[in-house]
């Protein structure tokens, strides 16, 4: 699902294609210390934009903190798991839990929260992909964001 105004950037569509419809966008990646050798920190955005929503968060990971292994994981369990799974990154500015209901769909919340935390912010939304090939071609997206600002 990349965006063709930011090829960049990958975009999570959330909810049904409608005006009230948010887009969940990471975009502009970075390694904010380029002055040393196969520097692990990569920053990017999390953007969520819609009719009633605008909020954005700097992400920072390390090398991306597993969340492309996350999500493969997700996509190749396809048939199901009992609970959430969850992932953060390093400094908890992005979040990720992760459901498998019936009929096959997983549900991913995704939170961004203001850093540092004592704003005392925020925002969630969820995203519902289809389970398998739908998850394989996320992950797919997600991989090639975070390895597009080596």
């Amino acid at each position: 699902m990349i965006d063709q105004e930011e090829p960049s950037g990958v975009v999570v569509n959330a909810g049904a294609v409608s005006p009230s419809s948010a887009l969940l966008r990471f975009c502009e990646p970075t390694r904010p210390f380029p002055e040393y050798e196969d520097d692990p920190v990569l920053d990017f955005l999390a953007r969520a934009r819609g009719k009633w929503v605008s909020v954005e968060v700097s992400v920072r990971t390390l090398r991306g903190d597993g969340l492309g292994a996350f999500l493969d994981e997700l996509a190749e369990d396809f048939r199901g798991w009992e609970g959430a799974r969850t992932w953060r990154s390093l400094e908890h500015d992005l979040t990720l839990s992760a459901t498998h209901g019936t009929g096959g769909h997983v549900r991913l919340t995704w939170g961004l929260q203001a850093r540092p935390s004592a704003e005392e912010w925020r925002f969630e939304i969820t995203t519902v992909h289809a389970a398998g090939e739908d998850m394989r071609n996320l992950a797919a997206e997600i991989r090639a964001f975070l390895v597009s600002a080596s």
